[in-house]
């Protein structure tokens, strides 16, 4: 025969008179022993929630009124609008087209120079401003380099006509 298992009720004995048997429960701690606390004065008793019990004192305070006017009222809309100095202004966005307009002067100086000689002025305009065409970032190079040759051929050209006009007058001698 097997022993019987632990806990359990031997065959053919209740377990109403057996207390050998039973599991038996973890001993209770006693509660720790402190000292009486001393009754309360007989002011605080008798204060509500929130009195003043002594210590700091301060100022009652009171919620302050909500006011939905968020700026003063102008009837003749004669104040200036506030400057919004926390937005960021837009960049200011580099402008193009320098070098067209230097190809353009380049093109109308050579069609000039071509009849009178006196088309080198905007020769020398063309030149420039291909120059300075070539100087900025976002310019197109190929048409400032254009420009520059356009305006160079304009000035050969105008001096030619000036230097025919200058020995067809006897003027160089």
């Amino acid at each position: 025969m097997s022993a019987p298992a632990e806990g359990a009720v031997p065959q053919g004995r209740s377990d109403a008179g057996d207390d050998t048997l039973r599991e038996s429960a973890p001993p209770s701690t006693p509660a720790p022993r402190s000292e009486p606390v001393p009754p309360a004065a007989a002011a605080s008793e008798t204060a509500l929630p929130g009195a003043h019990r002594g210590g700091f004192q301060r100022l009652p305070t009171a919620p302050l009124p909500i006011t939905s006017v968020s700026a003063p009222h102008d009837p003749d809309g004669e104040q200036p609008q506030p400057v919004m100095q926390w937005i960021m202004p837009e960049p200011a966005r580099p402008s193009r087209g320098l070098a067209g307009w230097a190809l353009a002067f380049a093109i109308v100086a050579l069609i000039a120079s071509l009849f009178v000689g006196w088309g080198f002025p905007l020769g020398i305009v063309a030149i420039v401003t291909a120059i300075l065409a070539l100087l900025r970032p976002l310019e197109s190079v190929p048409v400032a380099v254009w420009a520059i040759a356009l305006g160079a051929v304009s000035i050969v050209y105008s001096a030619g006509w000036l230097a025919f006009a200058g020995f067809t007058t006897g003027l160089f001698g």
